[in-house]
């Protein structure tokens, strides 16, 4: 995992590098790396879609891609992906059903760790799902900020004085 260091984020982002993310062990990079695959996407390919079984963890190799959601009736576009960025931490990480519908921009590639690798790699290098679960945090984090800044209506304070969007 370490030849896609050079795919992460800036740090100034709050995004941590992936190779920083996928830190372990030269044995659980090695079942990592033998598993991945790349999946090249045209335009307007959907990638996959919400509440679909999840496959593995995707990292943005090149391309844009959209995500989207549909909640409550409505389509909410939740932003794009970039080269760098790890996809779907959520349904990793957690139940295995994608949270949002994935689609390309722009002819792209994502790497794909395999659902069953990952498993694997947690087995044997724990602090490796910790790492994710920790990014997963500041993402959740980062998309709440972005959300409270995009709102019109001026903070609020709450009875016990902290401020809210």
């Amino acid at each position: 995992m370490h030849a896609i260091a050079n795919k992460g984020r800036s740090a100034t982002l709050g995004v941590h590098p992936v190779s920083e993310l996928l830190e372990c062990p030269p044995e659980t990079s090695l079942l990592l790396t033998g598993a991945a695959q790349c999946v090249h996407f045209d335009a307007g390919d959907l990638v996959f879609h919400q509440n679909d079984g999840c496959l593995g963890l995707y990292l943005v190799i090149s391309g844009e891609f959209l995500r989207r959601s549909d909640r409550f009736s409505t389509r909410i576009t939740l932003g794009t992906a970039r080269v760098g960025e790890l996809v779907e931490l959520a349904a990793a990480l957690g139940e295995r059903r994608h949270t949002y519908t994935l689609s390309a921009l722009t002819p792209g590639v994502l790497l794909l760790l395999p659902i069953d690798a990952l498993e694997r790699a947690f087995a044997s290098h724990p602090p490796l799902r910790m790492h994710l679960l920790e990014e997963l945090a500041r993402e959740v984090s980062r998309a709440y900020r972005t959300s409270c800044s995009s709102r019109t209506s001026p903070a609020r304070r709450r009875p016990n004085g902290a401020v809210c969007c």
